[in-house]
């Protein structure tokens, strides 16, 4: 008998999915029947849920059969508190994730690193010669030392860049100085020259970039965030930029989505907006994702990326 998969996701996402999905199945030995539906028929009966935080399903409670909810998403604060959700939830773990923040990450970096805007910026004739250090003299810092944290702390280290990594509890790198726990955060914020936050969004992380975290950076850091926008305190990031505690901010993720217009993040000198590219979820590798975890559901294996409930990610 066919698996019943319901794709609860927007319209959009439907169709950007719609054709790849059944073909990672297909290529996976899965038989399965994709629905896309608000309500669909038997909800009971539906044996796994593909998801995206932005659908309009709140109520997981009719989906007493479903063996797992597999988000198209890495981020899952907007469900993990849902108390409806029983089932297991799995955040999406996929290649194009991984590379997309690299790149992300490492072109900032490095553009941060050189002083590129300097000349970018130039509009009139002026030979500045401005010599940037080595990336071995350079101290690159990364909060969150997950999949894409560590993935971001190796490449800068290959870049030959001093990589300090910062993570909740105590982890090991190779080519990376690591370090954990409060005393660890300050030190990591007081020798950052590039300060780059990849902490997932829990009830301990929200606006844990404060006044008091501010003031505690190396002077003149540049802070990079492609992790969560409710990592920062706004009005203090504001007030850091005045005073050039932070030197520069690029910022990829925000409160509010798209950033408003009337936003003082878009006017300002020091910041640069990025629309929430640094790692986006591309449908034909995360396709593969989830008919691999589908996989693994059926065989008894461990899902990829099953979320903790009660670490929040």
């Amino acid at each position: 008998m066919s698996l019943r998969l319901l794709f609860s996701a927007p319209r959009s996402d439907w169709e950007d999915y719609r054709e790849v999905l059944p073909a990672a199945l297909a290529e996976a030995g899965i038989d399965a029947v994709l629905e896309h539906a608000l309500d669909p028929a038997d909800p009971a009966g539906i044996d796994y849920i593909v998801y995206a935080p932005s659908s309009r399903l709140t109520d997981f409670t009719p989906f007493a059969g479903a063996k797992a909810v597999l988000c198209l998403w890495a981020g899952v604060e907007k469900i993990v508190g849902n108390a409806t959700l029983t089932q297991p939830l799995v955040r999406m773990v996929e290649p194009g994730l991984r590379e997309g923040m690299v790149e992300w990450v490492a072109g900032h970096v490095l553009r941060h690193h050189l002083g590129t805007d300097r000349h970018v910026r130039r509009r009139a004739p002026h030979w500045d010669v401005a010599v940037p250090p080595l990336a071995r003299d350079r101290t690159v810092a990364i909060l969150g030392l997950g999949e894409l944290g560590a993935a971001c702390a190796t490449a800068l280290a290959a870049l030959g860049f001093r990589v300090l990594g910062w993570a909740r509890s105590p982890k090991a790198l190779a080519g990376v100085e690591t370090c954990s726990g409060a005393d660890g955060f300050a030190a990591v914020l007081a020798r950052a020259e590039i300060l780059v936050l990849l902490l997932p969004l829990t009830a301990e992380t929200s606006n844990v970039f404060d006044a008091r975290a501010f003031a505690a950076l190396r002077p003149g850091a540049a802070l990079l965030n492609p992790g969560r926008g409710g990592l920062i305190d706004d009005a203090a990031l504001l007030a850091a930029l005045e005073t050039g505690q932070v030197g520069h901010a690029t910022l990829d993720v925000f409160r509010e989505e798209p950033l408003p217009a009337e936003h003082p993040f878009w006017g300002h000198p020091g910041v640069t907006v990025t629309p929430h590219v640094a790692s986006a979820t591309r449908p034909p590798s995360a396709s593969r994702a989830v008919a691999e975890n589908i996989r693994r559901g059926e065989a008894g294996l461990p899902f990829i990326g099953r979320v903790d409930r009660v670490a929040g990610y």
